[in-house]
C-alpha cells in the first residue's frame, strides 16, 4: 500500500498514470516498503502528534452489532487475501452498514495556481482554487474504502482531515477513485521485484526527505557520471556529527534498567548511580559482568538501538540489534558478489591500499625520526596493493606493511611505554604491555562501530571479502575498519601516551597479561569518544563528516557497489 506518510511535508506531483505520481520516488517507494528502511523527521513526529488519540485502538472495534447507532472506530485494521493489502484506517465512522474512512493528515489540502484569463486586468484578484486532496491521501482513501467494501459495508464517501487547516475534506467514492487505486496498488506491487531503482539525479524532492542520507543520490551519481568527478554534492548529506549518546557501562555489577523515558544504572548494592534519556541514545554497550533487563532490551530494540555485549578486557562477545535491519535484497547481493573471487579482490584492494596509505600518513606525521626508506616502502607496498592480481598477494603485500609499520610504531611514542612496547611488538592475546593494551580495546571499539554500521546498511557483518568468513567472526566489519585502524584506534594510543591522559597507572598487569583498569577504562572511553567526534573531509565528495558518520558513510557505499549502483570504490585517506 502506498504509504501516505511520506506525503506530509510539501507534497509534489508527477505525471498521471504513473507510478511516482503517488510517492516520492520509486526508489524511496522501495526502500520503506520492501527494505523496512525508515528514518524520523520533523514531519514525521509532528505527523505522529496529530495522530496521537486517533492512533489509539477502539474497544468495540471488532464489535459487529446490529444497531444503528453511530459509532467511531479508532485505528481499525482491515486486510484483503485477494488483493494481499492489509491496512490500519485512523478512524471509520460507521452506522449500520454504511461506513466513512477518516484519514488524519498534518499538512494542508492542495490548491492549484489559479489561471488568469486573458480579459482579466493585470491588477485583478483571482480566487485561489477550491482545496483538493493530494494524489497519495486520494489514493489511500481509495483503498480504505475498497477494504470497507470488501468487509461488508457501503462506502458513499471517504474524509481528509487536514489538522494545518483544520479542514474536512470530503470525497466520492466512485469507480474512478476505485480504479485508480487498484491500478497503483498493482504498480506497488511490481516496485518490490528485481532491484531497486536507481536515485534520482539532481532532484528538488531529495530536499526534504529523511532517507537521502540512505539513498545517497548526490553521492551515488558523482561516482557514476565520470564528468561529475570532483564536484561536491549539491545537498548536505546530514549534520556532520551526531548529538547522540553512545553509553558505555563497564563497572562490574552494573544493572541497567528502564523508567520511562530513561535508561536507569544501578551499581551492585542497588543504587541508582545515573539516568540516562532514551531519545539521545544511539548505541549501548557492556563491559564485562553489566546486566541488562529484558524490559530494556525490549525498549532500545524498539528505538532501533544495537547492544553490543564485550568482554572485560574489550573483545566483542555478541551484538544484539533490531530486526528492521535486515534487507534480503541487499544480502542476497553481498553473498552473490562476495562468491566472485574478483568482487573480493576488487574490495580488498581497495581497503589494504588505503590502510598502508593511512599508516604511512600516521608514521610521517608523528615519529620523531622516520627513516626515509620506511615512506617509500609504505608507498610501494600500497600501490602493489591496489594493482594485485591475487587476493594471496594483497594478503602479502598488507602483511609486509604491517611488519615495517609495527617495526617503527614505538617511534611515535614517548617514555618507556615506547621501550617496551619496541621489545614485545605487537601482541593481543594477551596484550603484554600498556600499548598493546590500549590499541586491542581500540581495535575491538572499532570493531562494534562496523558492525553498526554494517546494520544501518542492511549488510551482513559475517560475510567478508578479505578476511575468511568462519562461526562467530565479524569479517565484513573487520574488512571495513582496516582503512580506519591507524586513523582511529592507533591515533588514539598515539594522543593518549603522548598527553598524558594515560600512564602506567591506569594499566593492571597479571599473569594473564596487562589490562585497563576501570579508571583507565573511562579515561579511555573518553579519548575514543572525542577521536569519533572529530570531523575529516571526505575526499571524493569535499563536506566533512566525523569518524563515526564516515564509517556508516563507507558502509552504505559498499551496500550500493555491491548492488552495482557505483562502479568502483574508493576508502577514506588523509595527508
Amino acid at each position: 500500500m502506498p504509504n501516505a506518510g511520506l506525503n506530509d511535508g510539501e507534497p509534489i506531483l508527477w505525471p498521471a498514470r504513473n507510478i511516482a505520481e503517488y510517492a516520492y520516488c520509486p526508489r524511496l517507494f522501495y526502500l520503506m516498503e520492501v527494505e523496512g528502511l525508515f528514518v524520523p523527521s520533523a514531519d514525521t513526529e509532528m505527523g505522529k502528534a496529530v495522530h496521537e488519540r486517533v492512533d489509539q485502538p477502539s474497544a468495540e472495534a471488532n464489535d459487529r452489532s446490529d444497531t444503528d447507532a453511530p459509532r467511531s472506530v479508532r485505528s481499525l485494521v482491515l486486510s484483503s487475501p485477494g488483493l494481499a493489502l492489509t491496512a490500519t484506517l485512523d478512524l471509520a465512522e460507521i452506522q449500520g452498514t454504511v461506513a466513512v474512512p477518516v484519514e488524519y493528515r498534518k499538512g494542508r489540502p492542495r490548491r492549484r495556481a489559479p489561471e488568469r484569463p486573458e480579459s482579466a486586468p493585470e491588477d485583478a484578484i483571482i480566487p485561489p482554487t477550491a482545496p483538493e486532496p493530494w494524489p497519495t491521501d486520494r489514493i489511500q482513501v481509495g483503498l480504505q474504502a475498497i477494504l470497507l467494501e470488501e468487509s461488508g459495508y457501503q462506502v458513499p464517501r471517504a474524509v481528509l482531515y487536514y489538522a494545518a487547516e483544520r479542514h474536512r475534506l470530503e470525497i466520492p467514492v466512485d469507480y474512478k477513485l476505485k480504479n485508480d487505486a487498484l491500478f497503483v496498488l498493482d504498480a506497488a506491487k511490481g516496485c518490490s521485484q528485481g532491484a531497486r531503482p536507481l536515485p534520482l539525479v539532481n532532484d528538488e524532492r531529495c530536499l526534504g526527505c529523511s532517507l537521502q542520507p540512505l539513498c545517497l543520490p548526490d553521492e551515488i551519481n558523482l561516482q557514476r557520471d565520470t564528468s561529475l568527478s570532483g564536484q561536491q554534492p549539491r545537498r548536505k548529506l546530514w549534520p556532520p556529527r551526531d548529538d547522540g549518546i553512545h553509553v558505555v557501562a563497564q563497572a562490574q555489577a552494573t544493572k541497567i534498567g528502564v523508567s520511562g523515558l530513561s535508561l536507569i544504572f544501578k551499581n551492585k548494592d542497588g543504587i541508582i548511580v545515573k539516568k540516562s534519556p532514551l531519545v539521545n541514545v544511539e548505541s549501548l554497550s557492556l563491559l564485562g559482568a553489566v546486566q541488562v533487563s529484558t524490559q530494556a532490551m525490549h525498549t532500545l530494540a524498539d528505538r532501533g538501538i544495537p547492544v553490543a555485549f564485550l568482554s572485560a578486557a574489550g573483545r566483542l562477545v555478541a551484538m544484539v540489534d533490531p530486526l528492521d535491519s535486515v534487507s534480503a535484497h541487499v544480502r542476497t547481493a553481498q553473498v552473490r558478489r562476495f562468491d566472485d573471487p574478483q568482487t573480493c579482490l576488487e574490495i580488498s584492494r581497495a581497503l589494504i591500499s588505503s590502510k598502508i596509505t593511512n599508516q604511512r600518513t600516521l608514521l610521517m606525521r608523528n615519529h620523531a625520526s622516520l627513516p626515509n626508506d620506511v615512506a617509500i616502502t609504505l608507498a610501494t607496498e600500497a600501490e602493489r596493493a591496489s594493482t594485485a592480481a591475487t587476493l594471496d598477494e594483497v594478503r602479502g603485500h598488507e602483511g609486509q606493511a604491517a611488519a615495517v609499520y609495527f617495526a617503527h610504531f614505538a617511534g611515535m611514542f614517548s617514555g618507556p611505554v615506547a621501550t617496551e612496547f619496541d621489545s614485545n611488538g605487537r601482541q593481543r592475546r594477551p596484550p603484554p604491555d600498556p600499548i598493546n593494551s590500549c590499541i586491542s580495546l581500540a581495535y575491538s571499539m572499532l570493531v562494534h562501530e562496523c558492525v553498526a554500521a554494517l546494520r544501518h546498511a542492511r549488510l551482513e557483518p559475517s560475510i567478508g571479502a578479505f578476511h575468511v568468513s568462519r562461526p562467530g567472526r565479524p569479517a565484513l566489519a573487520l574488512d571495513l575498519m582496516e582503512p580506519f585502524r591507524p586513523l582511529i584506534a592507533d591515533s588514539v594510543a598515539v594522543s593518549a601516551f603522548n598527553r598524558n591522559e594515560l600512564g602506567e597507572g591506569h594499566f593492571l598487569r597479571t599473569a594473564a597479561g596487562c589490562s585497563l583498569t576501570e579508571a583507565g577504562r573511562r579515561a579511555f572511553f573518553s579519548l575514543y569518544g572525542r577521536r569519533m567526534d572529530t570531523e575529516i573531509t571526505h575526499p571524493a565528495f569535499k563536506y566533512c563528516l566525523s569518524y563515526r558518520r564516515m564509517i556508516i558513510l563507507h558502509a552504505r557505499m559498499v551496500a550500493a557497489w555491491l548492488l552495482d549502483e557505483i562502479p568502483t570504490l574508493s576508502f577514506l585517506t588523509t595527508r
